[in-house]
């Protein structure tokens, strides 16, 4: 068995096999190095089967000699000697996993570093002071990351107890706890990335950065990121250095950035796909150290796909530009404006999602089902929406409803499917097949027309334009020509099976009852919905519901599931067996001390999804700042929720299932993915969330519709 690899060396394997092998950083450093020739630093990397052997069984014997035949090769083409005193290598000793876990796992830099290593190190680039700060940073790291008061003096002891440290790692709390929410295997084990040091701190003409080869939020096709002179990596965290956009290059090390927007562009082509690249110059120096396919706003990917399918040089065809992209076109985003004239608007409510949009009143979601199956434009008018009328929004044209904020359910949903919809239109009275606006009265079938950007609502049609914006249009136009199916626009569920996921990790056994559960919060659920509750897959669960249909249970309708006269009893049955095991007045205490946070809740998805409320500027993501900003405040009300949940599990263990679904869509928003924030689309944190103030709702013995009247939901 082979423990170890140079990092250039050739796996007869896929991208995927090597990463199985060697992790995702190693194996995409040997791609920049082997296949594109870039400036990597050498480098070894120790295998993931090499870690699964150590946690198992310790140290392998025969691991010693691989590491110095691995270092031998390293220092010959960095023509320095690990522990030399005259002119030492030191190292970096990165975690590497086959899937990308950020953070969870441990990272040791400038190791090789004593007494005699500084004082050559010193010597060998004439600066004492830099030598010095590589030692205090190095001592720093290891005292924390291995769990030592002192550093050993032997740079291949402190490599081994490094390595044994990230080894470790794999099974740290952080860890393990990151794999359970991702539905990661326990067994993969990490590899670990051994590494030539180069510098970022070593004066006016080193740096270090991060880009990636497009504006990640607008897909404008230039180079987008920050540098900071004069520092390493950790620097930015620390805050003691100020960044500067990546431009700032052409000025100040032009040659630099000529070479590092070649590499950007020659990174794009051999992944085909926008890239995240990290970098460090040292004294003029470009050295590439990481790559990976970058996350992007659904706005930039869809400019992304157009852009690189229409150059004729890349090597995307149209074919796959659709594919990629093709759970956001399940409903394209549009741009919509209104010729008016000296039309008057019969009641006015809040712009809670921007667009123009008409069509015939109806008061349910089955009716906007059965509408927009016979082709017919429909605009779902409610007091206010629940998961029970998901379906029916899917459909409508519009959505209008007579109560509720900018970050009540109907607003948010809409905003996540770019649906037109005006809320909180007070002067609205909505009964069963009709509206009531003063005294006149609007029935079921009458046509009306909303402006989502002005709050305004007319009686019959106002003449406007509505136009897909130019990038999606695009994509469909290709899509119908190739033959490519757009399935499930809008509808609960459908776009997020679409999407690549890994299989979530089963808390425990998915029974019938605990679907039938799912269904009745959602009211109206597709297979993928009802897995994503029970913390299972579609596969799993599907045989479950064909179970629940044969014995009148459920009934399917529409590619989802609704619950029968005789499963609302059944659901009715298991409620009152849970409130009656967790005590109603606990319930009821939850649910009120959920308040507060459900308004936190409300107050940071209003604000990812509008720039400004009170004008109803939509967030374009074009602002990285203000999107950081918003996460942070979300990482932090989870933070503050799942404190408020944990204490709450043993009274009504089914509600830790919200907890690890709201773990896996905030770090899923935080990776990069901000439809994880809202979107319907996919087992978003705000659909969560509402699903969870539902049961709440539920177990205490209440109902929406008393909360929503009461100012409490």
């Amino acid at each position: 068995m082979t423990f170890a690899f140079a990092l250039d060396a050739p796996h007869s394997a896929t991208l995927a096999e090597a990463k199985a092998l060697v992790g995702g950083k190693a194996a995409n450093l040997g791609a920049m190095s082997r296949e594109l020739g870039l400036p990597v630093p050498p480098g070894f990397v120790i295998t993931t089967a090499t870690c699964r052997g150590y946690l198992a069984d310790g140290w392998p014997a025969r691991l010693d000699e691989e590491l110095r035949d691995r270092m031998a090769a390293v220092e010959q083409v960095a023509g320095r000697r690990f522990g030399d005193p005259t002119d030492p290598l030191l190292v970096s000793v990165r975690s590497g996993a086959p899937i990308s876990m950020p953070g969870m796992m441990d990272t040791i830099l400038d190791l090789g570093v004593n007494d005699a290593t500084e004082a050559g190190l010193g010597r060998a680039t004439g600066d004492a002071a830099f030598a010095r700060s590589c030692r205090e940073r190095f001592e720093a790291s290891f005292r924390s990351i291995v769990g030592v008061a002192d550093v050993p003096d032997d740079p291949w002891r402190q490599l081994r107890l490094a390595i044994e440290a990230v080894f470790r790692s794999w099974n740290s709390d952080r860890a393990v706890a990151y794999r359970r929410k991702e539905g990661i295997a326990d067994d993969l084990g990490t590899a670990v990335t051994v590494q030539a040091m180069v510098f970022g701190n070593r004066g006016a003409t080193s740096a270090t950065g991060v880009l990636f080869t497009r504006n990640p939020a607008t897909g404008e096709p230039t180079l987008y990121g920050d540098v900071m002179f004069d520092a390493q990596g950790e620097d930015v965290v620390a805050g003691t250095h100020q960044t500067e956009p990546i431009g700032v290059l052409d000025d100040r090390l032009p040659a630099v950035g000529d070479e590092l927007r070649d590499y950007a562009a020659r990174l794009e082509r051999h992944y085909a796909d926008l890239c995240d690249i990290e970098f460090t110059i040292e004294q003029g120096r470009l050295w590439m150290l990481q790559v990976r396919v970058g996350k992007r706003s659904p706005q930039a990917a869809l400019r992304i796909a157009v852009d690189m399918a229409e150059d004729e040089t890349f090597p995307l065809t149209r074919a796959e530009a659709v594919e990629r992209v093709a759970p956001l076109m399940a409903h394209p985003p549009t741009r919509s404006s209104a010729h008016r004239g000296d039309a008057q608007p019969m009641a006015v409510g809040l712009p809670a999602s921007p667009g123009l949009a008409a069509g015939a009143i109806v008061t349910s979601p089955a009716a906007a089902m059965t509408a927009a199956e016979a082709g017919r434009a429909v605009i779902l008018v409610r007091a206010e929406t629940s998961p029970d009328d998901v379906h029916g929004m899917a459909k409508a044209a519009g959505i209008l409803t007579s109560r509720g904020g900018l970050a009540s359910h109907a607003a948010v949903v809409a905003r996540g499917w770019g649906i037109p919809a005006v809320v909180g239109a007070a002067d609205l009275v909505v009964r069963d097949g009709e509206v009531a606006v003063g005294h006149r009265i609007l029935r079921a079938g009458d046509t009306i027309t909303i402006d989502g950007s002005t709050g305004e609502i007319f009686a019959g049609t106002i003449a406007g334009t509505t136009e897909i914006v130019p990038e999606a249009k695009t994509l469909l136009d290709w899509a119908k020509e190739l033959g490519i199916p757009i399935d499930g626009a809008r509808e609960e569920g459908a776009v997020a099976a679409a999407a690549p996921r890994d299989p979530p990790a089963t808390e425990r056994p998915v029974t019938a009852d605990a679907c039938l559960r799912a269904i009745a919060i959602k009211g109206f659920a597709q297979v993928g919905g009802v897995a994503d509750v029970v913390l299972s897959t579609p596969a799993d669960v599907q045989p479950i519901l064909d179970g629940l249909a044969a014995d009148g249970l459920a009934a399917p309708a529409a590619g989802a599931y609704r619950l029968t006269e005789a499963g609302t009893m059944r659901a009715g049955v298991l409620l009152a067996e849970e409130q009656a095991a967790w005590g109603l007045d606990r319930a009821v205490t939850a649910l009120d001390t959920f308040l507060e946070l459900d308004q936190r809740m409300k107050d940071t998805v209003t604000a990812w999804q509008l720039r400004d409320a009170a004008a109803g500027v939509v967030n374009d993501h074009a602002d990285a700042d203000h999107d950081r900003a918003v996460l942070d405040r979300l990482a932090a009300l989870h933070i503050d929720a799942v404190a408020w949940l944990t204490p709450l599990e043993p009274g009504c263990p089914r509600l830790a299932g919200y907890r690890i679904r709201l773990g896996r869509a905030v770090e899923a928003a935080r990776a990069g993915d901000g439809r994880y924030v809202a979107s319907p689309r996919v087992d978003s944190y705000h659909g969560i969330w509402f699903e969870l103030h539902e049961d709440l709702i539920q177990l205490a013995g209440r109902n929406r519709e008393d909360e929503v009247a009461a100012g409490r939901a």
